[in-house]
């Protein structure tokens, strides 16, 4: 007896949610993609929004909806998209998240150095094209914009992405900040397709500009959060430390999969060389951190025991957000004070002291233009066919300074 494999899923956002097809099925019923749902979408923001624990698992189920929906748009406005085409995009998006590690971006370039998300995703890809005998070759080449037509890569990785259509719509709920919300349905009614690009139509333009604004707005009120950042660099030096100690030979507590990233250093080619690697690292979810985090409270090394505790019962940094540089003369102060009471050397010091620097820019149109589309076929940017003098501010990449330091020194 063959499963139904036309299931439908209860989607918070959308309601109900029903699969394409068979494959997705299989997909999503993979343990590489069961994995997401042991890494929360936004890490360590519950501290801030205790509603923030939805998981990456469901943001990739609410982009595959939006990607059908967009598809079935463009097609309504005889766009040529063929089955096997739409297919493929909604695998795309589907698995764009699945390279993520534990706490996603906050330590992206810490269990791993310098291998970022999306080329562990291509390469897991690749690893699950090869158990579904080639039948994900085409989504790939959509995933890496290396097929002809560009909008299919443009719905899963631009400037107005399904991708960012979910998640800003997913956080806003799950947080509880409204700025976020954004009219989904009206900006994919809206999509059109002009030379191989995607576009809108003109009468997008305001819901468009709603989803520039709330998007710059999420960013400052959700993932630059001073709080939210004061907890992921936390996180950080915990494993900075960790990783320290193991190199230099100290036992700690850890699952065999983070005890092998742990005690390597390892980079893009050691993952290319070796396949074992990445089968080790998608053992690898929050869980494990946490565990080892807790685990670690009561380790020998005091810089480290610290850090987790802090971590655990939830006392971290003060942060300071600024516009302009910290100057090394109140770091090196702060840097004394940490060494007075904790006796603590410069260097086991620097663990609860530093700076660092934060960018917000809500359109890039250097990377991708979203185009306007008007009733004579003339194509502007969304910039420049605004109204609103902020959305020619948001193209304008802002920077904030922060320092770090131990709260009630």
């Amino acid at each position: 007896m063959i499963a139904n494999k036309r299931k439908i899923i209860n989607d918070p956002i959308y309601g109900f949610v029903t699969l394409p097809d068979e494959l997705v099925y299989d997909l999503i019923n993979h343990p590489i993609f069961q994995r997401l749902r042991r890494i929360k979408q936004l890490g360590l923001t519950n501290l801030v929004y205790p509603g923030a624990l939805h998981t990456r698992f469901h943001h990739a189920i609410g982009a595959m909806h939006l990607m059908t929906e967009a598809l079935q748009v463009l097609k309504s406005k005889n766009v040529k998209i063929t089955d096997e085409e739409c297919r493929a995009a909604v695998i795309a998006i589907l698995l764009h998240d699945i390279g993520h590690g534990p706490f996603s971006h906050a330590l992206e370039h810490t269990i791993v150095k310098g291998v970022h998300h999306e080329v562990l995703s291509t390469m897991l890809m690749d690893e699950l094209n090869k158990t579904f005998k080639g039948k994900l070759s085409l989504a790939i080449r959509i995933f890496k914009d290396e097929y002809p037509k560009k909008f299919l890569h443009q719905l899963v990785s631009s400037q107005l992405d399904v991708d960012r259509l979910d998640y800003l719509k997913r956080d806003s709920f799950f947080t509880g900040v409204s700025e976020g919300v954004i009219s989904t349905d009206r900006i994919i009614k809206m999509l059109a397709v002009v030379d191989g690009n995607l576009v809108i139509e003109a009468k997008g333009i305001y819901s468009v500009e709603k989803f520039l604004i709330a998007r710059r707005l999420m960013y400052w009120q959700v993932y630059l959060h001073k709080t939210v950042l004061s907890a992921e660099k936390l996180l950080v030096n915990i494993l900075k430390r960790a990783k320290e100690l193991s190199l230099s030979g100290s036992e700690l507590f850890a699952t065999p999969a983070l005890s092998l990233f742990l005690k390597h250093n390892y980079s893009k080619k050691d993952f290319i060389s070796n396949p074992e690697l990445l089968r080790q690292f998608v053992l690898l979810d929050d869980y494990d951190i946490m565990a080892s985090i807790k685990a670690w409270m009561s380790h020998d090394d005091k810089v480290l025991s610290l850090l987790c505790r802090n971590m655990i019962e939830r006392h971290l940094f003060k942060i300071q957000l600024q516009n302009k540089k910290v100057s090394e003369a109140e770091k090196n102060a702060w840097l004394e004070k940490v060494m007075k009471t904790y006796k603590f050397s410069k260097k086991e010091a620097a663990y609860f002291v530093f700076t660092e620097s934060v960018n917000n820019s809500a359109y890039n149109a250097t990377e991708f233009k979203i185009n306007i589309l008007y009733n004579d076929g003339s194509l502007m940017d969304v910039a420049k066919a605004s109204d609103q003098l902020n959305i020619k501010m948001l193209s304008k990449r802002v920077t904030k300074y922060f320092i770090c330091y131990p709260k009630g020194l």
